[in-house]
């Protein structure tokens, strides 16, 4: 198998337009598409799929594992985003290769504002 790229990644969502809302005026994300159940975000060179599961009879459950936006600068989209009331699991933590600081979305998806050192 050889493979190209990744389409897209998904977050469910209990609240379709709260997390429009999140993603379109917190996080600056723009809609690509929308339906009565899910949207699509550009997330860079990603689609972001933002999915209500209650729509097909499936349970919810937030992402713990969550994904990564590649920022110029952690601190600096870090303080944007808690101007805006977001609040950080946590401080920013340093490692050998990357800044990274951990948040969630109005469901509990994990994201993370990440940049690493040798990029």
């Amino acid at each position: 198998m050889q493979v190209e790229r990744v389409d897209f990644v998904s977050v469910l969502t209990q609240d379709l337009q709260r997390a429009k809302r999140f993603y379109t005026e917190v996080l600056g994300l723009e809609v690509e598409s929308e339906g009565e159940y899910d949207m699509e975000l550009r997330l860079g060179q990603v689609t972001l799929d933002v999915f209500d599961p209650s729509s097909i009879g499936q349970p919810f459950a937030p992402n713990p594992a969550g994904f990564a936006l590649r920022v110029p600068d952690v601190d600096a989209a870090r303080a944007e985003l808690e101007a805006k009331g977001v609040q950080f699991d946590g401080e920013t933590i340093e490692t050998s290769v990357c800044r990274q600081a951990w948040f969630k979305d109005p469901d509990g998806n994990a994201l993370m504002l990440h940049r690493r050192y040798d990029v």
